[in-house]
């Protein structure tokens, strides 16, 4: 069975992207199933291809999950290296070092103070779906402080960024690459409501902002020529920078002040790819992945 589609035992029965894959992978003659990345009797080695897909538990398991990635090799896509790198926050810090425009944010490890001003978001650095995220105005910087000491508590860096008001007037661009081509584009609206903690759903298993289940969050969307030159040189960046192209990546991206993208953040892991709101997206996928099974059998 030349290919497995990583994914996590709690899976919500609403989630259908892995599915509609294994069976776009199948209709090209290759056979595919879905694999929970835990699984103690999965021979990961009897796979051409293991590819991460729904693995949404991963955050709150992070050295696990990456210790799995570790010893599944070469085979992983995305590979060990990029998973180790993307799966901590701070990966932003490293972009911004090498010139790529981010979005400005400082990292509070436990035991140092917050240094807040104007409005910001509050986060992990390692953390998926919003969870243990919020938004804050000055006038409530002392919810702030008080997620900063929950982060620190759980033995996590907090990171926090000025809040891009652009956000909630144009929203999130995200693009889909693929092999290092854009798939689609999408438009994604405000996750953060302002002066609190994104309320969270724990009725699936792993824990995520009740907004990401809005099936409005997201939607189809287009790009601008220079949002679309901007994602081609993060993703550029990181395949030089691990001597290796990404399968897939979802660049999400906001507008900033002069008009220019700046990068929100780089999905690499475990991104959803909303393939229902892109026609075709579940067969364009399927042929990436097929195509990395023709090269290693080449």
């Amino acid at each position: 069975m030349p290919v497995a589609i990583a994914t996590f035992a709690a899976m919500p029965p609403e989630f259908t992207d892995d599915e509609r894959l294994v069976a776009a992978i199948e209709a090209r003659g290759i056979e595919a199933a879905r694999v929970p990345w835990d699984d103690p009797g999965a021979d990961w080695s009897g796979f051409e291809a293991v590819v991460i897909r729904s693995t949404w538990d991963y955050a709150a398991r992070r050295d696990e999950f990456v210790a799995w990635a570790d010893s599944v090799g070469e085979t992983l896509h995305n590979s060990p290296a990029v998973v180790r790198w993307n799966s901590d926050k701070r990966y932003l810090g490293d972009l911004a070092a090498a010139g790529i425009p981010v979005v400005p944010t400082g990292y509070v490890a436990p035991g140092e103070p917050a240094d807040l001003a104007g409005e910001v978001v509050v986060k992990p650095t390692v953390s998926a779906g919003a969870k243990d995220s919020g938004r804050f105005s000055e006038a409530t910087h002392e919810l702030a402080r008080e997620l900063v000491a929950r982060i620190h508590a759980s033995g996590r860096t907090a990171m926090i960024q000025p809040y891009q008001s652009a956000v909630d007037t144009l929203g999130e661009t995200a693009i889909v690459f693929l092999d290092g081509e854009p798939s689609h584009v999408l438009r994604k609206h405000a996750v953060l409501r302002p002066d609190e903690v994104a309320p969270v759903r724990e009725t699936d298993g792993v824990g995520a902002a009740e907004v990401m289940y809005d099936p409005e969050l997201v939607v189809a969307g287009e790009a601008k020529d220079v949002e679309f030159a901007f994602a081609r040189r993060l993703v550029a960046h990181v395949a030089e920078r691990f001597e290796y192209m990404p399968l897939y990546a979802r660049v999400d991206m906001v507008t900033a002040e002069d008009g220019a993208p700046v990068l929100m953040e780089l999905e690499a892991i475990e991104p959803n790819l909303y393939l229902d709101q892109a026609p075709g997206a579940a067969e364009r996928v399927a042929a990436a992945i097929a195509a990395r099974v023709s090269a290693q059998d080449g």
